[in-house]
């Protein structure tokens, strides 16, 4: 058998040289190198989609009342237990979102509840001070002033209307009382009518830490 002759290039009707033979397997090289690229590109984009799918499918659906799924009084009895003291809790209206319950506080221990009214109203907080100084009020309003006093559910509050809302830590309205030796206080960006609400929720637990109808 005859050894295989140079390779015969029909565009060019003769053998290739040895140059247009290195370009040529070069080339070649380059668009192998390329597809297999390509190919790692689309892997890679597949595969992130597929992450991406997951997370979706694995995130429940619905709407934002999921939010609300603090269960405010398991919270505050657990709370009572821990501190070995009553503890309110708040029963918001139905539709109010829960964003926490939860202790805070350095200084002086307070039982705090954040509740969103509904998208337009903000927000508006409970806070319960235990045994907390005659500042309290004060310093966790950052220094605003009270003007006036209103009667809800037969208990009296300290009324606070501010008009700098962010200088106050954007709180613009907020209610002040006693509850025995504790402080409750009421306060966020929610208007009067809204806070009055949660106040007149919490009217008859005040009452009966006060040991009385006052």
């Amino acid at each position: 058998m005859s050894p295989r002759g140079p390779r015969i290039v029909a565009e060019l009707g003769r053998p290739e040289t040895p140059e247009e033979t290195a370009a040529r397997k070069a080339e070649s090289s380059r668009a192998y190198r390329s597809s297999q690229t390509f190919r790692h590109l689309i892997a890679a984009l597949l595969a992130t989609l597929a992450v991406v799918a997951i997370v979706i499918f694995m995130v429940p659906r619905g709407d934002v009342v999921g939010v609300s799924r603090v269960d405010v009084a398991t919270e505050a009895a657990a709370m009572a237990t821990a501190y070995q003291r009553t503890v309110i809790a708040p029963a918001a209206p139905a539709g109010w979102l829960v964003n926490s319950a939860k202790m805070e506080g350095d200084d002086v221990s307070a039982w705090t509840v954040v509740y969103v009214p509904d998208e337009e109203a903000g927000y508006l907080r409970f806070a319960q001070a235990f045994d907390p100084d005659p500042a309290w009020v004060s310093r966790t309003l950052s220094g605003a002033s009270s003007n006036g006093s209103v009667t809800i559910a037969g208990i009296e509050w300290t009324r606070y209307e501010i008009s700098d809302a962010a200088r106050a830590g954007n709180v613009s309205y907020a209610l002040a009382t006693d509850a025995g030796t504790d402080e409750v206080l009421l306060y966020g960006t929610a208007d009067a009518d809204t806070t009055a609400v949660l106040a007149a929720a919490v009217a008859d637990q005040i009452r009966a830490m006060r040991g009385g109808d006052r």
